[in-house]
Formats: structure tokens, C-alpha cells, sequence
């Protein structure tokens, strides 16, 4: 069924069954605890009395429930009945004191009821009974009797046969004990036990509807709980319909953020704004991709349409071919460039790792702008000790090289790059400094983006604004990072931190 495949319903099931055993359990429990108590204290009544009637009898005390009944020698025995009253004496006459007289029959409020009986040689007799001795007693008292005699005539002693014991029992609407004395009398003392019965029944019923009001309430709590919980569900597969559909801005609702639906909404409201970025960046990258391309394009087109319009000598056709060698050599650079972060996005870019003195690096490349600084007149000093890393050194060259090339080229009139490398904490540290203009805070954070251009005096001929970009996407590559500090007119900073290995 559906139902059943809910997990609502099913954990609902679950809670509802496991409350149902634990209220059953404790109302079987409580019932019996309150059974046994009422029972147990009718049990005391019922010995005390026959203690009182023994007593009564002029015989020593009733044994206790765990002591054995008396066993006449086999001498005194018949084979064919229960055992002779030692020295045939004659039948008891039996009066109970007036002390005792409130404990049983019409004077007992409690309805208890007595009757004793004496084995003599030729069988048994009844010497008394209390007046409210009822005929519904007779079968328990025949069934007792017959089962004291059938323990003691016909049951031989042993380990694995025990003589009979004090013998309680319920039958029907009474509870009967009944015991031998020593001498041979029997003693049967017994009540009813119908107000007991009815107090039961009531316990019984009341805790039967207290426990359907606990499961009633329990489960609608349950429900309530149940439903309450799994509601992120609900808002978390609408929210993704929405977003399925195109609408990006859309996020959940978090209404209890400490539970673990809620931390579940609020990672995935994190993942949806990451992906609401990425998409902006994505549509935002292919616009700059199509107005990087379209510039060359144009150019290509333009000189060729120029070329064709009419017949020109060999030094113009030299000069339009030229002119679309270098649009296309920008679009070449561009493309590869793009190439670049795609495979570095995809982690498919791999990185011919080896041990390298990373100073020597910075020297190559040092030498390899000296000329850009020389014709803007920019003064290039290196403070590099020698330190080797693990990594790919023409990678590396080429962020070097990145971060020299723009500390020269937005660098003020004979200025200065200050180049340092140093060991900090077991990572490699490069600091590539300038003398320029600054870069405004507001767009730091956008420096690393692809195709960013702080202002038109920040781009220069060629420049796509892909160079930061690759640059970090090479450090992060290597486990490392890359981060700028800049002033208004004091100069910008860029730091790559490396680990060594």
C-alpha cells in the first residue's frame, strides 16, 4: 500500500506499536502488583486464622508454608485409608473461643469461614464448622482434602517426592487454605473473594481506559511530532521544483535550525546560493567570452572586407594580413586561456610535480620582464633565499610571471616592484609588490574574477583580465593560496602562500 511506504506512516506505525507494548506492559504489571497485593493480604488472614484454630485445638502451631506435614510411621498406617489417631482417641469436641468468635462466621464482616476435620481410624469426621460454611466450598474443601490424603498415603518420601505442604487455592469466587496438623487434624479456612474480583475488574477497566487515553493522546502527539518534523521535507522538494523550473532566488524556509532537517535546509540554502552564483558567473563569463571574441572578430572582418572592397598593392594586403595574424593570435590566447580554467575547474588539468628551487623560478622570470621594465622605467629588486618545493615549476613560472607582468604595467612612472621570498610556518611565501595607483576596496573582492577590469587604466593591450584568475586557480591547485592588500595611491600587494611539499 502507498500508506505504508510514507515515512510519516511509518514511523507513526512504529511509535504507535512500540507505545502499545509499553502501556500493556505496564498495565499487565500494575495489575499484577494490585492482584497480589489484595491476594497476599487475604493469604495472611487466612494463615493467622488457622493459627488461631490450631491453638484453638490445644495442638502446637501450624508449620510454616516451607515445613514438612507430619508422617506417621508405617506401623500406624492402613493400607487400605488415612493414617489412626495415635492411641484411637476419641473425637474432639471442638469450641471456638469467644475471643476469637469476631473472626469467623455471621460476626465477621469479612465472611471468613472455617470447618476442621479429624482423621480417624476407620476414615475421617467433621468435628466443626463456622455457620456461614457454604455448600459452594464443599468441592474445594473434597478437592483439598483428597489431595492432602493422596500426598500422604499414597506418595512415598523422597527427593523427588516431597510430603504435601500447606496448600492454598482459588476456586471459583474463594480463596481455601487448608492444612494438617501433626496429630492428623485438618484445618480448612477459606473466604470469598468476589469483592476482591469486582475491585479487580474496576483496575482493570481503568487502567485499560487510561491507557487507550495515553495511546489516543500519544499517538495524535506523535502525529503532530511526526509531521512537524518531516515538514522541511516538504519545503525542501518544493523549494527544488522551483529551482528545477529556473528560479534560482528561491531558498528554504529554516525554521528550527538546530535540528537536523534544519541544518540539512540551511546547507542546502548554501548550496543553492552557490549554485545561484555560479550560474550568474557562468552567464556572466560567457558574455565576457563573447565580447573578448567579438573584438578580434570584428577586426578580422573589417580588414578583410577593407581588402576586398578593391584591388590594393602587395604592401596593403601585407598590412591587413598582419593586422588578422595579431586578432587572431588575441583570439588564440583568449581560447587557451579559457581552455585553462575549464580544465582546472574540471580538476583535469595535470601538474608535472617535482622538487625545485622555486628562488631560481623567480629569477627566470625576473629576467624574462626585465625589458617591459625597463622601457616604463620601473625598478625591479628580488629578496628571494634559496627554498625548494614540490610542484610544477612552469606553472608556477607562469603565476611569477603573471603577478610581475601587472606590478609593472600598473605601476607608476619609475617605480618600484619589491619581490620577496621567504619561509614562514613550513610554507613557501611570495610577496610581489608595487608602487601603482591602488586598487579600490570595493572591488578586491572581484580582483581573482574572470574578465574583472578594476577601471579602464588597469587594462592593457591584449589583456583579457583571465591572468588573476588563472593565476589562483594554479595556486589553489597546489594546495596553496593567493592574496592581495592594496591602498588608494600607495600600491598593491599579492601574496601566494605554497606548501613546501
Amino acid at each position: 500500500m502507498k500508506m505504508f511506504k510514507s515515512i510519516k506512516w511509518r514511523l507513526q506505525l512504529w511509535y504507535g506499536l512500540i507505545l502499545v507494548a509499553v502501556l500493556a506492559g505496564f498495565g499487565v504489571t500494575a495489575y499484577q502488583l494490585e492482584r497480589n497485593r489484595q491476594f497476599g493480604r487475604i493469604d495472611q488472614e487466612l494463615h493467622r486464622r488457622i493459627g488461631m484454630l490450631a491453638n484453638a485445638l490445644h495442638r502446637p502451631p501450624p508449620r510454616r508454608p516451607e515445613q514438612e506435614f507430619f508422617r506417621p510411621p508405617r506401623d500406624q498406617m492402613r493400607d487400605d485409608g488415612p493414617p489412626m489417631v495415635p492411641g484411637n482417641r476419641p473425637l474432639l469436641e471442638f469450641r471456638l473461643p469467644a475471643e476469637n468468635a469476631q473472626l469467623f462466621g455471621t460476626n465477621d464482616p469479612n465472611g471468613f469461614y472455617f470447618r476442621i476435620i479429624q482423621v480417624i481410624e476407620h476414615g475421617r469426621q467433621e468435628i466443626a464448622r463456622s455457620d456461614n460454611y457454604h455448600d459452594l466450598a464443599e468441592p474445594a474443601a473434597a478437592v483439598q482434602f483428597d489431595h492432602f490424603f493422596d500426598r500422604q498415603n499414597h506418595v512415598d518420601s523422597g527427593p523427588d517426592n516431597p510430603p504435601a505442604k500447606l496448600k492454598t487455592m482459588d476456586y471459583h469466587a474463594e480463596r481455601i487454605t487448608a492444612d494438617f496438623l501433626p496429630s492428623g487434624e485438618f484445618i480448612e479456612v477459606g473466604c470469598s473473594v468476589t469483592p476482591e474480583l469486582k475491585e479487580l475488574q474496576h483496575t482493570a477497566l481503568n487502567l485499560t481506559l487510561i491507557g487507550g487515553l495515553i495511546l489516543l493522546v500519544g499517538l495524535a502527539g506523535g502525529w503532530w511530532l511526526v509531521g512537524h518534523a518531516l515538514r522541511p521535507i516538504s519545503e525542501i522538494s518544493a523549494t527544488a521544483v522551483k529551482i528545477s523550473a529556473g528560479d534560482l532566488a528561491q531558498r528554504i524556509n529554516v525554521a528550527e535550525a538546530e535540528s537536523e532537517l534544519g541544518q540539512l535546509a540551511a546547507v542546502l540554502n548554501s548550496t543553492f546560493a552557490r549554485l545561484e552564483t555560479a550560474f550568474a558567473q557562468q552567464k556572466q563569463f560567457a558574455a565576457d567570452a563573447a565580447h573578448e571574441l567579438r573584438t578580434p572578430v570584428s577586426v578580422m572582418l573589417t580588414q578583410t572586407q577593407t581588402a576586398l572592397n578593391r584591388e590594393r598593392d602587395a604592401a596593403s594586403y601585407k598590412l591587413t594580413v598582419e593586422a588578422c595574424q595579431r586578432a587572431a593570435q588575441r583570439m588564440r590566447k583568449l581560447i587557451e586561456s579559457l581552455l585553462a580554467l575549464a580544465r582546472f575547474d574540471a580538476g583535469q588539468e595535470i601538474l608535472n610535480r617535482q622538487r625545485f628551487d622555486f628562488s631560481k623560478t623567480i629569477g627566470d622570470s625576473v629576467n624574462l620582464v626585465q625589458p617591459l621594465a625597463d622601457e616604463r622605467g620601473v625598478k625591479v629588486s628580488v629578496a628571494a633565499e634559496p627554498l625548494e618545493i614540490t610542484g610544477d615549476s612552469e606553472r608556477l613560472a607562469q603565476v611569477v610571471t603573471n603577478l610581475l607582468t601587472n606590478a609593472i604595467q600598473y605601476n607608476r612612472p619609475g617605480g618600484e616592484v619589491r619581490v620577496k621570498l621567504e619561509s614562514q610556518n613550513g610554507l613557501a611565501v611570495l610577496a610581489v609588490a608595487d608602487t601603482g595607483l591602488g586598487i579600490a576596496a570595493e572591488d578586491l573582492p572581484r580582483v581573482f574574477g574572470r574578465f574583472f577590469r578594476a577601471d579602464q587604466s588597469r587594462t592593457g593591450a591584449g589583456n583579457a583580465g583571465l591572468g588573476l584568475a588563472i593565476s589562483k586557480a594554479i595556486i589553489e591547485a597546489h594546495g596553496g593560496a593567493i592574496e592581495v592588500a592594496s591602498e588608494m595611491n600607495s600600491g598593491t600587494t599579492f601574496t601566494v602562500r605554497l606548501p613546501k611539499d
